[in-house]
């Protein structure tokens, strides 16, 4: 009989963050995943660590990025020392350019809005802009610098996450799927697999992503589903890109400082189900929006190509916490926020099992509210 204090079902940056911090404070974890850990959502992130909302379905989700961002350079010192490996975590901010529409009114409104939410922002003179950004296309019509934001390797990170895991005794089950959970009396006590075995836990974390919601027993609080985007590398030879640097259409996140320089550019939004599929439809429209950033990129090799699924949910917030079923805490549908939440993630559900509170609340992203939804529905018809 395999007994853990913790079952985390999936093996991306949230359950091996989750799964680090509950081994540090002594308990006994082990992470299942359907195949190797780390390669889904995860391994295809750009690696953007910005809590700015692209959308305002995504506002109530900005204390929790900033709580997530603050976190970050305490998260990577440990996960770097734990581990011996580097994560790639670069500081420096971004620049957020428009090229469209009224582009002084836009800023504006971009820079009353950060401020708001308490997010730094500050417009750039566009001579400034292209100080900063020498190889920053002409049609640039107005800029802003968003001067705490960061960036990180996520592939790096990931395997400094698992090893630093390992270091304080995780166990790492990769290949091991999920089918369903354990419960008796109302209380979560384990995982069964597909292989057909049980593992016992006192408690199980649901960190499965967008295949949270193939869980039957999770699903009513898990409505996950699968949002694709692709992504292409370059290795550009040009004036190098010192900054993340976002339009309207296309953000581009360099890698390192030097020439040649391997640059991240994405990414579409895709619903196409859980097909995993690069095409060149949708690397027609990154790559064009890139080059039209900047033009220099038209000569950029693509070195590589990829597409990820993201975990959506019906209103674009993550869904943590616990639920009416004892025993299990949800850490998943963290959407385009995976890397950026992770910390923040993992400190909240440390506390909650260890202690049973959080120092942050958590309430707005409670998995209970799609519980309430379909019961106000179902009252109202």
């Amino acid at each position: 009989m395999k007994t853990y204090d913790v079952a985390i079902v999936g093996g991306g940056i949230i359950g091996g963050s989750v799964a680090y911090e509950l081994g540090q404070r002594g308990l006994r974890v082990a992470i299942l995943d359907r195949r190797e850990l780390m390669r889904e959502a995860s391994w295809a992130a750009a690696g953007m660590l910005s809590p700015a909302p692209n959308c305002s379905a995504a506002f109530p989700l900005v204390p929790l990025g900033r709580a997530g961002l603050a976190l970050y350079p305490q998260f990577i010192g440990t996960v770097e020392e734990a581990s011996g490996l580097r994560t790639g975590y670069r500081a420096g901010g971004a620049i957020e350019i428009i090229r469209h529409g009224d582009a002084e009114r836009e800023l504006s409104t971009l820079v009353a809005l950060h401020h708001g939410l308490g997010l730094g922002c500050e417009p750039l003179r566009l001579d400034e802009a292209r100080a900063m950004e020498p190889a920053l296309g002409r049609d640039a019509r107005a800029a802003a610098l968003l001067p705490d934001e960061c960036s990180v390797d996520p592939r790096a990170l990931a395997g400094a996450v698992l090893s630093a895991a390992v270091s304080v005794g995780v166990t790492l089950r990769p290949g091991v799927e999920a089918i369903s959970l354990a419960i008796e009396a109302d209380k979560c006590v384990g995982v069964k697999t597909a292989s057909g075995e049980t593992f016992h836990a006192a408690h199980v974390v649901l960190a499965a992503g967008c295949w949270s919601s193939q869980i039957p027993e999770a699903a009513p609080y898990a409505q996950t589903f699968p949002v694709r985007g692709q992504i292409a590398v370059l290795r550009h030879c040009g004036t190098p890109i010192r900054h993340v640097l976002r339009s309207e259409h296309v953000y581009l996140v360099p890698r390192n400082l030097e020439s040649p320089q391997t640059v991240i550019v994405g990414s579409t939004l895709e619903h196409a189900g859980y097909e995993k599929r690069v095409t060149s439809g949708g690397l027609e429209k990154i790559l064009a929006a890139a080059n039209e950033l900047v033009p220099e990129l038209a000569h950029a090799e693509i070195v590589e190509t990829w597409c990820g699924l993201r975990p959506g949910t019906p209103d674009q917030l993550p869904i943590l916490g616990s639920a009416n079923i004892e025993g299990l805490v949800f850490a998943t549908g963290h959407y385009r926020n995976g890397i950026l939440l992770a910390p923040i993630t993992a400190k909240l559900v440390g506390e909650w099992i260890a202690e049973r509170r959080t120092s942050f609340s958590w309430e707005a992203f409670s998995p209970l509210r799609f519980r309430r939804e379909n019961n106000d529905r179902s009252a109202n018809t």
